[in-house]
């Protein structure tokens, strides 16, 4: 095995995704506490000791208390290099979650054990299943009253038809779980009663199942019922097939609780040996690029503005897909039709930096960017020029006309707005012929435009006067002549602007409206993406 192919071999590259407050950010801290990133956890919760997830780092996370974009995290663990994508768990901002998941190899779906499947879970699982991720299932809040065990089993196969192989069973009552049941070491783990709420390292002693000692502390009523469930999972439940699960049709599953760090290792060691190393990635030519293609290849999937407010910085987030990247090395910028040199190139531990001199297919790493990326952009080596698949665009469903409260204010403004369209957080369009004093903002999520607002005044000092339009649809329109598209018939009720490469977009109420317009315009062509659309 030649040096990268080691390398490869020791990456693990996962997205955690699931519906609001299941626990995912809490999740994410802990599994650095365990990799040794951190030493002492702070809960969201924790209001009061000022403490806040490590993850989330914009400060209007923390005064909500949910996550509003991707954090980028890594951390090793006996060996393995860990880089975890925490997500957005709230639907406003699934586009975010969407990019994310497309520079991840397997996915941890969080589930909490009161709720079972909750509507942003289906559909953020949808989406991996969609692209085939081996999906593995978390069961979180165990420390609370739940739904049982089986019960859950039963829902995730039901609701989202996958099938589930869990990997350890619960050992005890609704609430009052003492430990877990690993079913393919065929032993006990048993975790201790610990008063530090889940800030440090959980102890627990292992055994056999036979063994007296154990017997004795899982008692007669546990012990019964967990070789009653052992028995009726091994008879009914499916095989274990780790073919079925990196394709994507069986989900390995686990329970724990993230508060209180109950079955957090046992996961994490688990899923490190189950979960895929750095796969292979698809190009827009349709050809197969294998990781350890000794030629150098990464694409960028996010771009965030202000990490550091001091600075007032612009970093992009770039997923390394073949070959070794050095700093300082110099990369074809495919998009750009430039060489640069990827001269600061950072890792992270939330908004924590270190430099990277060298990394490999599967990490993450943060460079630079003085404004030339965007997202889905692609490098490369000089040599072996190549481009990746291009990234969905969603269509926007909440529109606003957006302009500065204060003119004199005008160039912040304006740099707030590009910079945050360039991030992928907002869309923007403009109409032709009123003048460019304001902008028209698509977003997916009205959460979206709160966050806007916030970041407009506190990370470029610009208030805005946003008037929300009343428009639901959007469809990128094409035609072979221009001057159909310029004299749409019966647009009376929506709005013709264009997006930020000049292409044609339609703006219109609802679906009704939309098949107005269509049958009036036999000439020209709607779509939900920019396919075919062209500058006019």
């Amino acid at each position: 095995m030649s040096e990268l192919q080691d390398k490869i071999a020791k990456r693990r590259t996962f997205a955690i995704i699931s519906h609001p407050d299941a626990g995912k950010t809490t999740l994410t801290e802990k599994l650095l506490l365990y990799g040794g990133a951190i030493h002492l956890a702070g809960s969201v919760k924790s209001r009061k000791a000022n403490r806040h997830a490590v993850s989330d780092w914009m400060e209007i996370e923390k005064q909500r208390g949910i996550s509003v974009t991707s954090s980028v995290l890594q951390f090793d663990y006996d060996g393995y290099r860990v880089n975890i994508l925490d997500t957005p768990g709230h639907q406003d901002f699934s586009e975010d979650t969407y990019r994310t998941l497309i520079a991840a190899d397997s996915a941890v779906m969080l589930i909490d054990a009161a709720k079972g499947v909750e509507p942003q879970t289906k559909k953020l699982f949808w989406v991996c299943h969609r692209r085939k991720l081996p999906i593995f299932t978390f069961v979180n809040k165990l420390d609370r009253y739940g739904r049982a065990p089986m019960d859950l089993m039963d829902e995730i196969e039901k609701v989202l038809h996958i099938n589930a192989y869990p990997i350890n069973w619960p050992i005890g009552t609704d609430g009052h779980y003492i430990g877990v049941y690993d079913r393919l070491k065929k032993q006990v783990e048993l975790f201790d009663n610990d008063s530090s709420h889940g800030s440090r390292i959980l102890k627990s002693t292992t055994g056999d199942l036979n063994d007296p000692a154990i017997k004795e502390a899982i008692g007669e009523e546990n012990y019964k019922n967990l070789l009653d469930d052992i028995e009726l999972l091994d008879l009914a439940g499916d095989e274990f097939d780790l073919a079925r699960v990196d394709a994507g049709e069986l989900t390995p599953m686990f329970f724990g609780s993230a508060m209180t760090n109950f079955g957090v290792r046992p996961f994490l060691e688990k899923f490190l040996e189950l979960s895929p190393e750095p796969q292979p990635r698809k190009l827009k030519d349709g050809e197969i690029l294998r990781p350890d293609d000794e030629d150098f290849s990464a694409f960028i999937f996010k771009i965030q503005a202000n990490m550091n407010p001091a600075h007032r910085d612009r970093i992009s987030f770039m997923r390394i897909c073949s070959g070794k990247f050095e700093k300082g090395m110099s990369v074809y910028h495919v998009q750009g039709g430039n060489m640069i040199k990827l001269a600061q190139p950072q890792q992270f531990m939330a908004q924590e930096r270190t430099a990277v001199e060298e990394a490999y297919p599967g990490d993450i790493i943060g460079i630079f960017d003085p404004g030339i990326f965007t997202i889905g952009d692609t490098l490369c080596s000089e040599k072996h020029k190549i481009q990746f698949e291009d990234f969905p665009i969603f269509p926007p469903e909440i529109f606003a006309k957006v302009q500065p409260k204060d003119s004199l204010k005008r160039k912040q403004f304006e740099k707030g707005i590009v910079q945050l369209a360039q991030e992928g957080a907002i869309q923007i369009f403009h109409q032709r012929n009123v003048g460019m004093e304001s902008f028209i903002v698509g977003v997916v999520g009205v959460l979206q435009l709160e966050v806007l607002e916030y970041r407009l005044k506190n990370e470029y000092n610009a208030q805005l006067i946003l008037d929300q339009l009343p428009y639901t649809v959007a469809r990128w329109v094409y035609a072979e002549q221009a001057d159909d598209i310029l004299n749409i018939k019966g647009l009376d009720n929506g709005m013709l602007v264009f997006d930020k490469k000049e292409r044609p977009v339609v703006l219109v109420s609802n679906e009704w409206n939309l098949n107005w317009i269509l049958e009036r315009n036999p000439k020209i062509k709607f779509t939900m993406v920019p396919t075919e659309a062209r500058a006019i």
